[in-house]
């Protein structure tokens, strides 16, 4: 059902929704040795999307597995999975738990708790609505983009790696970069 929402967001439809792994992807970057970034992704992750008849009460749960976590180096990927860095024999999963939605004009934040390794702390993710149309399947699709940036220490994920000369291998601020598509929940 195509909610009263329509002419403002078009194809805008009220129901539940399930995040499309295939189609979505988790990444992040973080500078490396003070001259770049480095890039990286989570290959596992889920999550639902409830969108309301009034988009302002929607929300949004996820979860990604944090042994997922690919650099495309795999002794890299190892020690960032170890006690210095996730502690994913202990810490398993990162959740997001959406507490709010807000409209300012044509842009969109959603406010919530991102929680890693047992640290839970709020953050607003910069939300852009990429569309929401049928698919070539009979199904309903809705895509979105999100942009946060986030402190690494903040979560307990506080190893500094001190180089010669100043400066560190890994930079505290780790830019989060979301690409999602969720598809309707049939009725």
């Amino acid at each position: 059902m195509t909610s009263t929402t329509a002419v403002q967001i078009p194809g805008y439809v009220a129901g539940t929704w399930d995040i499309d792994a295939a189609h979505s992807t988790v990444g992040f970057s973080v500078r490396h040795m003070m001259v770049s970034k480095v890039r990286g992704y989570f290959t596992k992750f889920s999550g639902e999307l409830v969108t309301a008849e009034d988009p302002a009460a929607s929300s949004v749960t996820a979860t990604i597995d944090m042994d997922s976590i690919d650099t495309r180096q795999e002794q890299r990927d190892a020690h960032i999975r170890s006690a210095d860095f996730f502690d994913v024999g202990n810490h398993t999963v990162m959740t997001f738990r959406s507490t709010g939605v807000v409209a300012d004009g044509e842009d969109w934040s959603v406010q919530g708790d991102l929680t890693i390794k047992g640290i839970t702390k709020p953050v607003t993710l910069a939300l852009e609505l990429n569309g929401f149309g049928p698919d070539a399947y009979g199904g309903y699709r809705a895509g979105f983009s999100a942009r946060t940036s986030i402190s690494r220490k903040a979560y307990g994920v506080d190893i500094d790696l001190p180089m010669d000369g100043g400066g560190v291998v890994v930079g505290d601020k780790i830019d989060v970069e979301l690409e999602i598509e969720a598809v309707l929940r049939a009725a």
